[in-house]
């Protein structure tokens, strides 16, 4: 079992259901709800309008932002305009 996993919530407790604004309001306490396993349900005028809970345990990493850094080539000319877009050079006649 990995040590920093949150512990498993019962199964039998619903999520607790949190107004917009005591969201806002208390954001530090409801995280730490969270993390301790715990889910919430955010209503914005009685409707459920988000689930916040934990991520699930054993799933893939998200992808980094930087992860194909130095896999990726770009052409020299990438944003060169096409040759048909081009300003002609001096001495050409215009298409």
């Amino acid at each position: 079992m990995d040590p920093q996993a949150p512990p498993a919530p019962p199964e039998d407790v619903p999520p607790r259901r949190v107004a917009v604004r005591e969201f806002r309001g208390n954001l530090a306490s409801c995280l730490q709800e969270v993390q301790e396993g715990g889910s919430l349900l955010i209503t914005s005028r009685g409707q459920v309008v988000a689930e916040l809970r934990p991520p699930p345990s054993g799933g893939a990493p998200r992808p980094r932002p930087d992860g194909p850094k130095g896999r990726i080539a770009v052409a020299p000319d990438f944003d060169a305009p096409p040759p048909d877009r081009r300003a002609p050079k001096e001495g050409e006649e215009e298409a």
